[in-house]
């Protein structure tokens, strides 16, 4: 075609559009020579607006022989692509009919649970005992007699569709239902069916079948499999965007997966801290219990506030101000008279402002005090508590096969542990070059702050006391060191990677040290009369300590080196955090008081509640970024004049 016969398009750089807007005309332009060959192709003449050498208007001419074989190469490639996005459509537009009408067809097959089959046992998914679940083996046969030797048992499951996957005519399914994992196997109408056919992660559903060993060379869970004769939906969990592998991604933002909490604890890793967890506080119980400590239950909600320090979390009581406890220290040693060596596992609160990867809002404190015993007495009862509660909780298969997945090569802590005095400690960094937080050298009296001391213990890389510290950083109650009065009897259980695990002291029973004590510290003695008093009445050197259970979790399962979240967070069931609640929540969860054997002093003085506050337990000041200094009083509201006779128990 001649070029007077062709049609003249037009293409402006700086008024164009590539849209359907443009026609090609001078006054509706395109605005790449692209667009406009991929809409005329080589029928047409193009004509680009622009300037030529000295010219100072632009005006139409001819478009460049290099740009119209751009042009051309670009129009066939979205030709090409246009034509394989037409055939996807058509393709898949032919797979949705064929889907659509497998579907209708699936619809139509029904099963039923052949009744003249053995009457199936019902296990759990984590039953192996062999006098309970026999597996078949050799070539399953096609008649089904029972009554074989090389039958398994015909067992009846329940649980969720933790993974499913279909190969050829059988579909393969893994359930779960917290004993553990069991894969089934579905054949024939059985993989047909409706319900099989758009089956989802997370459907509830009960299986009914028999188990066999898995074939050589293939591998499940327990090295056996459930061949399914019978199944039904109990739930059906959603798919396409509301599936929960969309909602829910190993990777995915980390405040996200905290608002999907509920979701990921589904995870097998998740999960399995959190077997671990109940595995550990059963440990901690059974050893105390082995000891023939008393397990006594202090009350969550106290009546004493704090100038300074790290805020205690608040809420009204029947008009008057309650707090939430950050440790139950106190009245264990108010119980020591009557029950001996005792403990608690209870939670306890502090109001976090600042996220780190070391803090919880609430966490799971282990708390025990031991009566007439010496320093080196607590040391050695804790190193042994310590062991012997990874020894229990090694001793159990299942938990143990847990901590071997998330902890690669984990071993028993080597025994001793290692003593070190806080004025050895403090040579150590000075000599390892380790500065405080001011980038200077160590110095007696200096707080340690916690990335010096857990680079410490990551390269001593073993579990160590550090004892011994200075009094101007330690507590009121804490015992003086009798051989030098600026140290207390007093230490920190350092793990490596997580650093502080346990902190705990000899108590200060000499009555008159104590006073000295209030009087150090700006402490109101009367506020204290009911402490005050278990000096008065058969005081006793006793010491004791308190545990972070989610510290301890975080260690032994390896779960403090993400950097993105904080210490504890994927050790937690729920986690309490700075940013994870609301404020009003912070007293939601404080709507009911639990009736306990310390009970009566809230009511008889609600001004003088015992309540080891991080004012009073000056390490807590020291572990938060938000009180940089330590209070010098310590105020309850409402004070009143204690009784002549303490509160009765």
């Amino acid at each position: 075609m001649a070029d007077a016969e062709k049609k003249t398009v037009h293409i402006d750089e700086e008024t164009g559009q590539d849209s359907q807007e443009a026609d090609g005309s001078q006054s509706k332009p395109f605005k790449s020579v692209g667009h406009a060959f991929l809409q005329h192709g080589d029928q047409a003449q193009y004509l680009v607006n622009r300037k030529e050498g000295d010219e100072e208007e632009a005006s139409y001419k001819p478009a460049a022989k290099a740009a119209l074989k751009k042009a051309a190469n670009y129009a066939d490639s979205q030709r090409k692509k246009a034509g394989k996005e037409k055939d996807l459509a058509i393709r898949q537009q032919k797979e949705e009919e064929e889907r659509s009408k497998a579907l209708e067809e699936a619809k139509k097959i029904v099963i039923t649970e052949d009744g003249s089959l053995p009457k199936a046992v019902r296990i759990h998914l984590g039953e192996t005992r062999p006098e309970i679940v026999k597996l078949g083996s050799g070539e399953r046969t096609e008649e089904v007699d029972y009554s074989s030797d090389k039958r398994g048992t015909r067992v009846r499951v329940f649980g969720r569709v933790h993974r499913e996957r279909k190969q050829s005519q059988v579909l393969f399914i893994t359930l779960r239902d917290g004993h553990g994992y069991m894969q089934c196997v579905l054949t024939g109408n059985l993989a047909k069916t409706y319900d099989a056919v758009t089956l989802t992660r997370e459907t509830s559903m009960m299986i009914t079948g028999e188990m066999w060993e898995v074939p050589a060379g293939k591998n499940a869970p327990n090295n056996r499999e459930l061949h399914a004769d019978y199944y039904e939906i109990i739930g059906k969990a959603p798919g396409g965007e509301d599936a929960i592998t969309n909602r829910v991604q190993e990777k995915g933002d980390p405040q996200t997966l905290l608002d999907m909490r509920h979701l990921v604890l589904r995870g097998e890793k998740a999960s399995a801290v959190m077997i671990v967890r109940d595995a550990v506080e059963h440990a901690f119980n059974v050893k105390y219990h082995e000891l023939g400590y008393v397990k006594v239950s202090p009350p969550a909600l106290v009546q004493t506030q704090v100038e300074g320090g790290a805020t205690l979390f608040s809420l009204p009581y029947y008009n008057e101000p309650a707090y939430l406890t950050q440790s139950s220290q106190l009245y264990l040693e108010t119980a020591l008279p009557f029950t001996g060596n005792c403990y608690c596992i209870e939670k306890s609160f502090r109001a976090e402002k600042s996220l780190t990867r070391r803090h919880l809002s609430e966490y799971t404190h282990v708390e025990a005090e031991l009566d007439f015993i010496s320093f080196d007495d607590l040391l050695a009862h804790l190193e042994e508590l310590i062991c012997s509660v990874l020894a229990i909780v090694l001793d159990n298969p299942r938990t143990a096969a847990m901590i071997q997945d998330l902890n690669p090569g984990f071993q028993m802590p080597e025994r001793p542990f290692k003593r070190m005095r806080y004025s050895e400690a403090i040579d150590w960094l000075v000599e390892h070059e380790i500065m405080n937080e001011e980038g200077q050298p160590h110095t007696f009296g200096d707080d340690i702050a916690e990335a010096a001391e857990r680079k410490m213990t990551d390269i001593i890389n073993r579990p160590i006391f550090l004892t011994h510290f200075p009094l101007e950083i330690k507590s009121f109650y804490m015992q003086l060191d009798p051989d030098d009065k600026r140290l207390t009897e007093s230490m920190d259980c350092l793990m490596p990677g997580v650093g502080e695990i346990v902190g705990g002291s000899m108590r200060a029973y000499d009555y008159e040290e104590l006073m000295a004590a209030y009087k150090r510290e700006g402490i109101d003695p009367k506020e204290y009369y009911w402490y005050t008093d278990q000096r008065r009445y058969g005081t006793s050197p006793h010491g004791g300590y308190g545990l972070g259970l989610e510290r301890f979790l975080a260690w032994l399962c390896k779960q403090h080196t993400s950097p993105k979240y904080q210490l504890a967070r994927s050790i937690t069931s729920f986690v309490s955090s700075l940013s994870d609640a609301s404020p009003a929540s912070s007293t939601a969860a404080c709507s009911s008081t639990t009736l306990a054997i310390f009970q009566p002093w809230f009511h008889t003085n609600r001004a003088a509640q015992p309540s080891t506050v991080p004012a009073l337990r000056k390490k807590f000041d020291r572990r938060s970024a938000a009180s940089p200094t330590a209070p010098t009083a310590y105020v309850g509201p409402g004070a009143r004049t204690p009784p002549t006779t303490p509160a009765s128990l």
